[in-house]
């Protein structure tokens, strides 16, 4: 049986946090907890803004060479959408911690759990996200972002949204994009072998992914994936709907 792609999430179950969120997609599961702004490390302090600290946890086992990977592109992209000069001299701390992973994931070769970054780099951006959102933290904007395969079984470069762990290490090449809720490209992580068509292709096939309304969406019946996509942002509209919903229940 073939395993979902649809995103589910959860916010605010972490009380010991300022912030929490859970994400699922893909076969991954992701957990989020944000504390800030809080006091920070004289060492670590910004004189105009806040300090940014990522961490992101395995699995299973500790940390290593691919998890400061991540660290490093998750801080990078959510300093650009996070209002740090607000709130000078401080510090803003996001744990993602990784609870589940494609059962498959096990069995694959060292070569692929080593470059299979890209394939969590989504999931970890929504979760965060998301984190940062129950945190009522002042963002500048929201971001959204999907994976994107390209297939290597043919010359037609066919497009494959969210591959599982075979599809990913059969592709061509693997990209991740996300966009900004004002529809500008945040970041893209690629690797493989790729010509600027098929970059072009994965371009505006995440942009539709990440951006596209519902409405949009419906009106492309039976497209294929290049033309008919779903929509990131409107799924983290409605979870904030429903988290407003759930926040204002008392007043009825």
């Amino acid at each position: 049986m073939a395993m979902s792609t649809e995103p589910s999430a959860s916010l605010s179950h972490l009380h010991s946090a300022d912030g929490s969120a859970t994400f699922s997609q893909n076969g991954y599961t992701v957990i989020g907890a944000v504390n800030g702004p809080i006091e920070v490390q004289r060492r670590d302090e910004l004189p105009e803004e806040a300090a940014v600290d990522i961490v992101v946890r395995p699995a299973a086992g500790v940390g290593g060479t691919r998890e400061r990977h991540l660290e490093s592109i998750l801080q990078s992209t959510l300093r650009q959408i996070i209002l740090t000069h607000n709130f000078p001299r401080t510090l803003i701390q996001i744990t993602l911690q990784i609870t589940k992973t494609p059962k498959n994931e096990a069995a694959a070769s060292k070569v692929v759990q080593a470059s299979s970054h890209l394939a969590v780099l989504p999931v970890l951006l929504q979760t965060a996200l998301l984190t940062l959102l129950s945190a009522s933290l002042p963002l500048s904007m929201v971001l959204t972002s999907t994976l994107i395969a390209i297939s290597a079984d043919d010359n037609s470069a066919s497009l494959i949204q969210n591959p599982n762990l075979t599809e990913y290490e059969n592709a061509k090449s693997i990209h991740v994009l996300a966009f900004t809720s004002q529809g500008d490209l945040l970041l893209a992580e690629s690797q493989g072998s790729f010509d600027l068509k098929d970059w072009d292709k994965v371009y505006e096939t995440a942009k539709k992914v990440c951006l596209s309304t519902q409405d949009d969406a419906d009106m492309q019946g039976g497209a294929s994936l290049e033309e008919k996509t779903g929509s990131m942002l409107g799924f983290v509209k409605s979870v904030m709907e429903e988290k407003v919903a759930q926040d204002l229940h008392w007043h009825r």
